[in-house]
């Protein structure tokens, strides 16, 4: 059975709401659960951006669930205190951990105040930040001296199992390239040709594991307003990359949103207000040859007008009603479906 995973986006909604739709997504029949690891948002409505590892140790301690993380390792994260970051959920929760290691975004990289390198040396970094994380996980201590330095560093605590680490890959290129490392794949929806391609040259490369898609939907209960949560919250990642990899803020992705179309748009994201339509599109792309799909909906609470941003709101759990809404619709619409997909 294919698994079917609830995506959390730390930079579109609160880590409560975020942690309250998990335990909600696992009482509806989600099988796992994921979630991003930004600094800052890709668009200023977004509006929020919390600290992914805090999140995970909640989720992980209040569901019974399977949690993974896409994780830039070798500029904001040292590659040690992610192998330790790693290791700890690891050991206290076995089996239930593993994390994707990408090359990064500038969005969420500069704020160490060093240079954005060129992809190629982006690229090699991550190799030895891998390198370094496996040999910390097996026990070894490391020293290491390249585009990262790592002084005589071992890690104290060890899971019994060792978490799985991951491949991130939006192109096919990267797809192939993290055949030789990595222990699974995870990429996005896009084309079902490039999907295609995508699978092919990691399995042709000798790629081992899993494959992942995570897949961004757009739903609400009429088509319109389906369109205009897609636009609001996703027009600026419309490009992806290089264009996602090096601008620098927010803002700039707000300032390139506007000249998105809609088609474009909907490339990106599947938005739709039928849900077994929706059902059958994202069984359409699992079926390419992926074992786990992961569903994020774009859709953001409005935020609170300042007369009901009263007391009682300030002190209350945040909830996120769009979730909600949208965890209930796929416990009903889409999960029965997508389990049931082979490739």
């Amino acid at each position: 059975m294919t698994i079917v995973g609830f995506h959390n986006s730390h930079e579109q909604v609160h880590p409560a709401a975020l942690l309250a739709a998990t335990q909600r997504a696992e009482q509806a029949g989600f099988d796992a659960a994921m979630c991003s690891d930004h600094w800052a948002p890709w668009s200023v409505r977004q509006g929020h951006s919390g600290f992914a590892w805090t999140w995970l140790g909640a989720a992980l301690a209040t569901t019974g669930l399977p949690l993974g993380v896409v994780n830039a390792p070798g500029q904001r994260y040292h590659p040690a205190i992610i192998a330790q970051a790693a290791a700890t959920l690891a050991a206290m929760f076995p089996g239930r951990f593993w994390v994707a290691l990408g090359s990064g975004e500038n969005v969420n990289e500069h704020i160490t105040g060093g240079r954005w390198p060129a992809k190629a040396e982006r690229d090699a970094r991550l190799r030895e930040c891998v390198g370094i994380i496996r040999a910390l996980l097996d026990g070894e201590e490391v020293t290491h001296d390249g585009l990262v330095t790592v002084d005589r560093a071992k890690l104290w605590t060890l899971p019994d199992e060792k978490p799985l680490l991951i491949g991130p890959a939006v192109t096919p290129a990267t797809a192939r390239a993290h055949a030789d490392w990595a222990d699974g794949l995870v990429t996005v929806n896009q084309s079902p040709e490039v999907l295609h391609q995508v699978v092919q040259e990691y399995r042709d490369a000798g790629g081992r594991g899993s494959l992942t898609l995570q897949v961004h939907v757009s739903w609400a209960p009429d088509a319109e307003t389906a369109l205009a949560v897609a636009r609001d919250q996703m027009a600026g990642q419309v490009f992806g990359p290089p264009v996602a990899w090096d601008l620098d803020t927010p803002e700039a992705f707000d300032s390139l949103g506007t000249h998105v179309g809609d088609e474009a748009l909907r490339r990106s994201v599947l938005v739709d207000h039928d849900p077994a339509r929706l059902a059958d599109r994202i069984s359409e792309l699992v079926a390419i040859g992926f074992d786990a799909v992961y569903l994020h909906q774009v859709a953001t609470d409005p935020a609170p007008s300042d007369e009901k941003h009263d007391d009682a709101a300030r002190t209350a759990t945040p909830r996120s009603a769009t979730l909600d809404a949208f965890v209930d619709m796929a416990a009903e619409h889409l999960l029965p479906q997508l389990k049931q997909v082979t490739a």
